[in-house]
């Protein structure tokens, strides 16, 4: 098979290498997915790049990228046989594995490749596994929202997008933060602060009569505690997916004490048992009834996988650059 790889840490275009592999084999209670369209994330990129403090290439030889889509062509001992041919989305490919979603065929756990509805192509599907995993879990992981107002700081980013849409499905008012009328709109959000050219506490609360906020889906802990604490209600949660103005951030812990708010940090790799496949059923209910909508970036084919690389890093994107294959 044809797939890109890494044996070292560094810049894209220096360690990325497109060549042939042998294909993998579907062991028992795996799927071999023939992949037509591989994800890629800033998690897949710092990677790469060995942007992570003290990071060590965990494996010789590294397939790059955790999402992607394709059908199924082979099922391994103990999987169902009428499995084949199915259209999947694949997640947690390459978390804590050396063989992830860069390359024309993947064999993996047959519980990480979950049914594609036959309305949602395979370039959508290899956005699920993180973005839309990630936001289903901020917005709905803690319960119900029906009648909640949640805010989603970054609403114009690849999880926040999700998110604004994935609150609203779920009977909550939804208001945004961004930076420009552009990513306004490609948020799909109703309410929206420009953060850059509005006091997000003051525009918020007028938004609210006053109120405030029962939920906040947080892109940047850090750089946000203050205006959380200021607009959250008594009771409410902030459930952040990162933190990347600083990793280590003071937190002001009686302030939140004192209001019962609650934290939840969370990572979408780590969602597993009956928390995931209440996600991936909630997901599969809204992609049939054709609720959402998704945002790709095309990135070219795997040949162009050190470009698309750098396009995620750049930032200069609205949406999640995906490679057909």
């Amino acid at each position: 098979m044809r797939a890109v790889w890494y044996e070292r840490f560094g810049a894209a275009a220096e360690v990325l290498t497109l060549g042939e592999m042998p294909d993998p084999v579907a062991g028992p209670g795996e799927v071999l997915v023939r992949l037509r369209a591989t994800g890629i994330n800033p998690s897949d990129v710092k990677l790469r790049a060995g942007a992570r403090p003290g990071a060590e290439m965990a494996y010789p030889r590294v397939i790059p990228h955790s999402d992607g889509a394709g059908v199924i062509e082979a099922v391994g001992e103990g999987v169902d046989a009428a499995r084949l041919g199915e259209r999947v989305w694949i997640w947690n490919a390459g978390w804590q594995r050396a063989f992830g979603t860069a390359a024309e065929y993947a064999a993996l756990p047959a519980a990480q490749a979950v049914r594609l509805p036959e309305g949602t192509g395979f370039g959508e599907g290899a956005c699920l596994g993180i973005p839309a995993m990630t936001a289903w879990y901020a917005v709905c992981g803690d319960g119900p929202v029906a009648g909640q107002t949640v805010l989603v700081t970054g609403g114009a980013g690849t999880v926040g997008r999700y998110a604004c849409q994935m609150a609203e499905l779920s009977g909550a008012r939804v208001i945004t933060t961004v930076s420009s009328k552009e990513k306004a709109a490609h948020s799909g959000a109703g309410d929206w602060v420009n953060y850059r050219e509005a006091d997000v506490v003051q525009a918020v609360m007028d938004l609210t009569y006053g109120a405030g906020v029962d939920r906040i889906v947080e892109v940047d802990f850090a750089a946000n505690q203050d205006a959380s604490l200021a607009l959250l209600k008594p009771g409410g949660t902030i459930a952040a997916y990162a933190s990347a103005s600083e990793m280590a951030p003071v937190l002001e812990f009686y302030p939140f004490m004192f209001r019962d708010i609650r934290l939840h940090m969370l990572i979408v790799y780590q969602l597993a048992g009956e928390a995931r496949r209440m996600g991936e059923a909630q997901l599969t209910t809204w992609l049939e009834a054709g609720a959402l909508s998704h945002a790709v970036v095309s990135g070219g084919g795997l040949a162009d996988c050190a470009a698309a690389h750098d396009l995620v890093a750049s930032g200069d994107k609205l949406g999640t650059v995906v490679l057909d294959i």
